[in-house]
């Protein structure tokens, strides 16, 4: 059912319609828009729609004349609705143009799409796009026939979506099989001595690629059910590439709540990694990472306690950002607490980021673990991170991460 903001919308539509004898619809579904309200709010909804539709109609004006182009939105749901009104004898643009159009269209929203709904919403956008021509029938009433558009518009788009996952699922697929991953080991310091204690193991897609940033990497493997495939491979370039690190260096190996089915983690098989690349249990830290929640923490801490007594150490990542990280802080009390960037991100001219990181050092002292403070990127961030008493530091202060242990 179509739901415009009016009945002069639809009249107004209808009269453009049969003054050109021909209509054109490309129908736009914008799904983070829904989650946007749910989490932030019918006004930032808005705010992030009305960006969207300067941005089409902006894109579909440098293409058409402006008294050819009306766009508008579906009352209370996440569509926007182009429609295009060029004369029925104009067949390069129904039989081309309109085409090249949804395919810029597509292009605009990936590349700018993002700075519409920022800061509500920070992957990329994934449109669905679906289209429609209809030819003017003087026998059948106009909204009849714009409400038709519109369905098969809406199945168009669907249909794309369709076919988007099936690339993006064999996009991550083909990746995970040719393991086409970039490894870089970024240290972790000792502030005193500005000596590494150790390295953290990040992943990068491809340069270059869509999948380069590993935010799009691991947001589109979940999306495609292969979180864990991709998870497993990360970790086994990591141990790959780790030989060329200063011996005695930690390795902290992020790790998803659910590697813990992952065998080559567990007993034997981490004890057969660890001796494959000449790596001592004591030199490995584990680091959960809160990109899921940790859904049954009585498994977790068996584990937990099983791989202290081989030596290997915790840690929780993203510590201070939000309920779950504090949660996790609680049952599995780890040895290194990560204290996330958004605490230490402007921390010398913020006092409340100071007094939330001062306490979880208190936090840590209290457990027997140690804070690292990730993200330090300026001279001040560090003078304030070090009068804290923060022993260790992370970030782009301390030098480029090593690629590939190189």
């Amino acid at each position: 059912m179509l739901r415009l903001h009016s009945d002069e919308e639809l009249e107004t539509i209808g009269t453009r319609f049969a003054a050109s004898d021909a209509l054109a619809l490309l129908l736009i579904e914008i799904e983070p828009l829904g989650r946007i309200e749910l989490r932030y709010g019918s006004e930032a909804y808005s705010s992030a729609l009305e960006r969207l539709v300067a941005l089409i109609d902006e894109v579909a004006r440098d293409v058409l004349p402006a008294q050819d182009v009306f766009v508008t939105t579906e009352r209370g749901g996440d569509t926007i609705l182009l429609f295009m009104f060029r004369p029925r004898s104009d067949r390069e643009f129904y039989t081309g143009g309109l085409l090249e159009l949804r395919q810029q269209l597509t292009i605009e929203l990936l590349q700018q799409g993002k700075h519409a709904v920022y800061p509500y919403y920070r992957d990329p956008l994934s449109p669905g796009i679906g289209g429609a021509i209809t030819l003017y029938n003087p026998n059948v009433q106009p909204a009849r026939q714009i409400l038709k558009a519109v369905e098969v518009s809406r199945r168009d788009a669907q249909l794309e979506r369709g076919l988007q996952a099936r690339e993006r699922g064999n996009e991550i697929l083909d990746l995970i099989l040719r393991e086409d991953i970039v490894t870089r080991y970024e240290p972790i310091v000792e502030i005193e001595t500005g000596n590494p204690i150790g390295y953290e193991a990040l992943t990068r897609g491809p340069e270059g690629g869509s999948l380069q940033s590993p935010e799009r990497l691991f947001s589109q493997a979940k999306d495609v059910g292969l979180l864990f495939e991709l998870d497993c491979l990360c970790r086994r370039r990591a141990f790959a590439n780790a030989h060329c690190l200063p011996r005695g260096s930690k390795l902290f190996l992020n790790l998803l709540p659910a590697a813990i089915g992952d065998p080559n983690l567990r007993d034997e098989g981490l004890r057969a990694n660890l001796e494959k690349y000449e790596l001592d249990p004591g030199d490995l830290v584990l680091e959960i990472s809160e990109r899921e929640s940790i859904e049954n923490f009585a498994i977790f801490r068996e584990l937990r306690d099983s791989y202290r007594e081989f030596g290997v150490q915790i840690a929780i990542d993203d510590a201070g950002a939000g309920y779950s990280s504090l949660e996790a802080i609680m049952e599995i009390a780890p040895d290194y607490m990560k204290a996330d960037m958004v605490l230490v991100r402007g921390i010398d001219t913020d006092p409340p980021r100071r007094e939330v990181l001062s306490g979880l050092r208190g936090v840590a002292e209290r457990i027997g673990a140690e804070v690292i403070a990730e993200g330090i990127e300026t001279e001040e961030e560090l003078r304030v991170v070090k009068e804290l008493g923060i022993r260790y530091g992370q970030g782009y202060i301390f030098g480029a991460a090593l690629r590939n242990g190189s």
